[in-house]
């Protein structure tokens, strides 16, 4: 398993995501930003950061790199792509994802463990099972996410919804358990057909079992297992 990791100017957490996928035993190379040709790679990872400093907002000048035409056409053949928080926002701006990320309620960056609770989906980068608890931290200014009514329905119909805030019991505050505000407590969502998956928390982080918490590894695992099934 080989997976290319994107850098904009700006990306800050590339390096936890090729130490992740080391980790677990899996190859992991850089992309410039610049870069045309994804040909050897099995997976693609935008990892978070603040790409081109979030001007004009989060993503919208990343989307026009040069790269993110190949993305984009890797994502179309089916090929699977992860957006891990501004890499998330990248995936919105170039229509990947649905939806959009809004500054956080209450107007400040956050930084904290959450807990997650995974959803029955056609995520093919989660296979655990539903209602299945991971407590994976978030880092992010701008993490409220926002959709109209008519694609959170067509979301929950097509089980693109993958992982919603909630709290350490597994249940969900009356008022929402989102600390960004985002609508309906939604972490991350994956497109109709399940290859392309975008989250606000960061897996990378609680890979390594040197940090006490491996809960992100299932990302990871998860994507090779499926390609490895399909291969």
């Amino acid at each position: 398993m080989r997976f290319g990791v994107v850098i904009f100017p700006g990306s800050n957490c590339e390096q936890d995501v090729i130490h992740a996928a080391h980790v677990l035993g899996h190859e992991a190379d850089f992309v410039w930003h610049g870069d045309t040709d994804l040909s050897g790679f099995d997976a693609i990872v935008l990892p978070g950061g603040f790409s081109y400093g979030d001007y004009i907002r989060c993503g919208a000048v990343a989307r026009f790199s040069p790269v993110m035409a190949e993305v984009v056409r890797f994502a179309e053949r089916g090929g699977p792509v992860i957006g891990i928080c501004n890499g998330f926002q990248i995936l919105t701006e170039a229509h990947l994802l649905p939806g959009a990320l809004l500054r956080n309620r209450g107007l400040k960056f956050i930084c904290k463990q959450t807990t997650l609770k995974v959803e029955a989906s056609a995520c093919q980068w989660m296979d655990a099972a539903p209602g299945t608890l991971l407590r994976i931290p978030i880092n992010h200014n701008e993490g409220n996410y926002i959709c109209d009514p008519e694609t959170l329905a067509r979301m929950e119909a097509n089980g693109q919804i993958v992982l919603r805030y909630c709290e350490p019991d597994g249940s969900r505050a009356e008022g929402g358990s989102a600390p960004n505000g985002a609508l309906d407590d939604i972490a991350g969502i994956c497109n109709e057909r399940g290859n392309v998956f975008g989250l606000m928390p960061h897996p990378e982080r609680v890979v390594d079992p040197a940090v006490g918490i491996t809960d992100g590894a299932v990302v990871f695992t998860s994507i090779a297992k499926r390609l490895a099934e399909v291969g």
